[in-house]
């Protein structure tokens, strides 16, 4: 709580719903696709949040009136809106890579035993739960950190992925290779969702709540330092790497997801603006 009200503090000193005559809603952030907003409105407002004219949902602001919006990979425009006041957000559009990966063993990639897709389909619904989290308090102020210090990136966010040749769903995470056993740390303070170390594809998964279900999360991991209900700060060691699951080698895939949009998580550690 004592980082977004400093949060908040930060928006109130430079005249965010600071004077009567201010704004309904101001944002600030990262307009691009994979990017994000945090905004400013009053306390428990409706927000309105689309795509287009017919396709919009509403959202509720907190309680200090804050509310995130988060753009997918290929995210069209954007707006938010507060009574008749609308901000609309134009996306910048981004050119994704195409990552190659072969030699999977095929029940990695498209061919499961019955056994195996009752394995799938459980993992799948242990999944929603943590993905449904919505912690009130907004964990971050000035962005994340990285959650491997020293690493090698290896796969960027919004690769379209090729598995043994076969197209598959673009890769919505950063992969981060480091030996394994290497710390990875939490980006940012936040309620550990999810900590299991039985899943299909991932090998183990951790899901932190960073706040209003802005959820980041660590696949392949080793070893798991946290569990389900935790709560955790900037920095604190979660997870050790490794390469368990749909992997090739020992490295972290780190993604960010908001409320079934998948975000780059890296941009919030190199382009969300600092306020010190």
């Amino acid at each position: 709580m004592k980082m977004a009200l400093a949060f908040i503090g930060v928006l109130l000193n430079i005249g965010v719903a600071a004077a009567a005559d201010a704004p309904a809603i101001t944002c600030q952030g990262i307009a691009k696709q994979g990017g994000m907003m945090i905004c400013q409105t009053a306390p428990n407002a409706t927000v309105i949040i689309g795509r287009s004219e017919t396709d919009t949902y509403p959202q509720q602001a907190d309680a200090n009136g804050i509310i995130i919006v988060g753009f997918d990979r290929d995210e069209p425009d954007n707006f938010i809106q507060v009574g008749e006041q609308r901000i609309s957000f134009d996306l910048a559009a981004r050119d994704y890579d195409i990552s190659r990966i072969d030699g999977l063993p095929s029940n990695m990639v498209n061919e499961y035993t019955e056994e195996e897709l009752t394995r799938i389909r459980a993992a799948t619904a242990r999944k929603k739960v943590g993905f449904s989290s919505r912690v009130d308090e907004i964990g971050f102020k000035d962005g994340f950190i990285y959650p491997v210090a020293d690493h090698i990136k290896t796969t960027n966010f919004g690769a379209q992925r090729v598995l043994n040749g076969e197209p598959k769903r673009p890769h919505f995470g950063v992969d981060l290779a480091a030996p394994k056993g290497t710390p990875i740390v939490a980006p940012a303070d936040g309620i550990v969702s999810m900590a299991d170390d039985d899943m299909y594809f991932e090998g183990s998964l951790i899901l932190i709540d960073h706040g209003q279900g802005l959820i980041s999360y660590y696949l392949h991991s080793e070893e798991l330092l946290v569990e389900d209900g935790q709560r955790v700060v900037q920095g604190q060691p979660i997870a050790t790497v490794g390469s368990r699951g749909r992997s090739t080698g020992p490295h972290l895939c780190w993604r960010l997801k908001w409320r079934g949009r998948n975000l780059d998580p890296e941009l919030l550690v190199t382009e969300w603006p600092s306020h010190g």
